[in-house]
């Protein structure tokens, strides 16, 4: 695991993967050249043909660079499990919310995609893989076998001809990759995620179409989707999407049934940050002035507005990204002392305590475990995080999943 030339004793020094990491990029591998050498990396003990051995045998040859897989030891956050009890892909990634999940419960993630190059960075960074890139252009062929698919699609409407969508009228949408490798791959289970909105987009045609196209183009058993909250499974976020659970056994579909609220009531305390917070993220008078005059003249004409500040005992908005996203979650935190701003403000920094969450405190509001590794800036952190998924929800669905297809 070691240039071709090396002295042997570079052999253990290079065992490591953060090292290995580091020696691939120093080489200047493009994107999904670094995917397909991790992915090969990351599939040797699948227990199946490497779909990859070949292509990422080839890219190391070109640059001088011998990789023994089986020596290779992932010091990562979260590597895979040695024994996986199944295999899954995660498309539209991200920075690997799903995966967060799946990977608890025992699987073996063999395929990603994802095309946000700062998400794949984030991605790289936790789980060791480059995901590849844009869906459109992967073929069915490049995709191992697996057991689940999992995805959090894009929103889009559709271009209906007939009288009932289905799949030839999701064409030049995201749905239609995924449906196409769903058709091609045929899991056990596919798990879609989405926001709340898919129920009404379009008067409720664009998820009619998407279920009669996994219910009958795709003939998946499909129970009806659910809205889930993630308050309700361990997180102090009001957040509600749209999960859509497909089985291609009927026995399977029978046994399932979507997870029952946890009993635990977490609140913005839990996920606060144990230590004081730099001066960065604390709001200016004059800024704080600003949101204020603009919340009274919305309120004047009935209208709602996003400035908003959760207490300690209370829960967080749904966490999104732009507009008022940082905004309408900010907190009361009088633990600083020390008030001289270390950027660009308007005014002085406010003495009321008030200030936005950290990127931290956003990924404990998804349910990221602290050892989730943040390699990116503050707004592309927020960016990503509020693009993500709320993990143990989507882990306490994964487990009623698997247990139906043990079932």
């Amino acid at each position: 695991m070691f240039p071709s030339g090396s002295p042997k004793d570079a052999r253990s020094r290079m065992m490591k993967f953060t090292d290995l990491k580091k020696a691939l990029q120093e080489f200047g591998l493009e994107t999904d050249e670094l995917a397909v050498v991790s992915h090969y990396l990351q599939n040797f003990q699948v227990g199946r043909r490497n779909k990859f051995s070949a292509e990422a045998k080839k890219i190391l040859k070109e640059i001088g660079f011998q990789i023994e897989p089986s020596e290779l030891k992932w010091n990562i956050p979260f590597p895979s499990p040695k024994e996986p009890k199944f295999t899954f892909i995660d498309l539209f990634a991200g920075i690997g919310g799903m995966r967060t999940a799946f990977q608890s419960l025992g699987g073996k993630c063999v395929f990603s995609s994802e095309w946000d190059v700062k998400a794949q960075e984030t991605y790289f960074e936790n789980f060791g893989e480059v995901p590849f890139g844009d869906i459109t252009k992967i073929e069915s062929s490049q995709v191992p076998s697996h057991d689940v698919l999992v995805a959090g699609f894009p929103c889009q409407a559709f271009s209906i001809a007939g009288a009932r969508g289905g799949f030839n009228d999701t064409r030049g949408t995201l749905f239609f990759d995924v449906a196409r490798l769903i058709k091609a791959k045929r899991p056990d289970a596919f798990f879609l995620e989405n926001v709340k909105g898919l129920k009404s987009h379009d008067r409720g045609k664009t998820l009619a179409t998407i279920l009669n196209t996994l219910r009958n183009d795709l003939g998946y058993y499909v129970p009806e989707p659910q809205i889930v909250n993630a308050r309700n499974f361990g997180v102090p976020q009001n957040r509600e999407r749209i999960f859509i659970i497909g089985f291609r056994r009927e026995s399977a579909f029978s046994k399932f049934s979507y997870p029952v609220p946890s009993n635990q009531r977490p609140t913005i305390r839990d996920i606060k940050e144990r230590d004081v917070v730099s001066v960065k993220y604390y709001m200016s008078n004059q800024y704080l002035r600003t949101l204020e005059e603009h919340r009274r003249r919305h309120e004047s004409k009935g209208n709602g507005f996003g400035f908003e500040i959760i207490s300690d005992d209370g829960v967080a908005n749904a966490i999104v990204v732009g507009g008022m996203g940082r905004e309408r979650n900010l907190v009361i935190d009088h633990r600083l002392k020390e008030f001289s701003p270390v950027t660009k403000i308007k005014g002085e920094v406010n003495r009321r305590g008030i200030r936005r969450m950290t990127p931290r405190e956003w990924a404990r509001l998804q349910g990221f475990p602290d050892k989730f590794i943040i390699p990116v800036s503050d707004a592309q952190a927020y960016k990503q995080f509020g693009n993500s998924v709320a993990v143990p929800a989507i882990a306490a669905t994964g487990r009623n999943i698997l247990r139906a297809l043990e079932s």
